[in-house]
């Protein structure tokens, strides 16, 4: 993903709310489940993570794009932006 996109990408995220929460059991198979279906829908997304510390936050986020094939726009905080293109149904 180049600057050009993922700048864009930020704008457009900006205004989303968080659709996905990860809590104090971390990143388990049903929140991958969900995060899936969430990006499936929606495209872009934004994961709020709870409870772990930095370098375990930047941790679970890459951790939740290699798993998903998706692309980790930013993240700031305990809020990431998850990008994922959707595929087209024939």
């Amino acid at each position: 993903m180049n600057t050009s996109m993922r700048q864009i990408l930020k704008g457009k995220a900006h205004h989303l709310k968080p659709v996905i929460l990860i809590g104090a059991k971390g990143l388990t198979a049903s929140v991958v489940d969900e995060t899936s279906i969430a990006l499936d829908t929606h495209e872009l997304i934004k994961v709020k993570i709870y409870g772990a510390k930095r370098e375990d936050r930047q941790i679970m986020a890459k951790d939740l794009c290699e798993q998903l094939k998706a692309e980790l726009v930013q993240l700031i905080g305990n809020t990431a932006i998850i990008y994922r293109k959707k595929v087209e149904q024939k």
